[in-house]
């Protein structure tokens, strides 16, 4: 596999995770945003103005959840510079702790009722701290790629190339960034679609699908590394 190649697989699998996690959590956990802090300060907006509106301390608590991931993501990468481990696999390794404790613990509360229980709210905050991982780690290990978690910034690029490519403005560039940007933007929205029907059909098990494919993530060669 050519690092293109590596490169493109690895954005149309964080593209899909993210928008199936955060699907996911919005589906289970009375529309907590696990990946989109944007949507979160506009749910507790919405709560503080209509107090009929539940679960707004999860979502506050969401916001240092998503912090914590991105530190420990941070310290993580931090101390593998240092010490010269596989970052990216550890990296990986730890959104699959973070997941797994999500999925877990979102089976323990189930089912959920009108209000989110302790148990629940773990699994929120665990999965929200996954995607602070997520997020910090596209930021610092794999800065090559188009963002995977935050779809704004990708549509309005896509957006961007496509018209100067039907104008006749595009040259090869142009055309190579549309595709680096459509790709997980394209797996982003699949991923979403994917999680509201697996979770209606499976409930938090269906968690097992974005764990798997970090799992398969980790078996890829480092950024910088020959191909498989």
């Amino acid at each position: 596999m050519t690092p293109d190649q590596r490169n493109r697989l690895r954005s149309i699998d964080m593209g899909f995770l993210a928008g199936y996690v955060d699907t996911l959590g919005f589906v289970a956990l009375f529309g907590l945003f696990t990946a989109h802090v944007t949507g979160n300060f506009v749910l507790i907006g919405v709560a503080l103005a209509d107090a009929s509106k539940a679960s707004i301390l999860l979502k506050f608590l969401a916001f240092p959840a998503f912090i914590a991931g991105i530190a420990m993501a941070r310290l993580l990468i931090l101390a593998c510079d240092k010490r010269q481990w596989p970052a990216l696999k550890l990296a990986l390794l730890l959104q699959v702790v973070l997941l797994a404790g999500f999925m877990l613990a979102g089976m323990a509360a189930s089912p959920i009722g009108d209000a989110p229980s302790t148990l629940a709210m773990a699994a929120g905050l665990l999965g929200t701290a996954a995607m602070g991982v997520h997020s910090a780690s596209s930021r610092l290990l794999l800065a090559q790629l188009a963002p995977t978690s935050m779809m704004t910034g990708n549509v309005t690029q896509v957006v961007i190339d496509s018209i100067d490519v039907l104008r006749g403005a595009g040259d090869a560039a142009t055309s190579a960034r549309c595709g680096k940007f459509f790709w997980p933007l394209l797996a982003f929205g699949i991923g979403a679609i994917g999680a509201a029907f697996a979770f209606m059909a499976f409930g938090f098990i269906a968690l097992i699908v974005p764990i798997g494919i970090l799992c398969a993530e980790m078996a890829l060669p480092e950024p910088g590394k020959g191909a498989a």
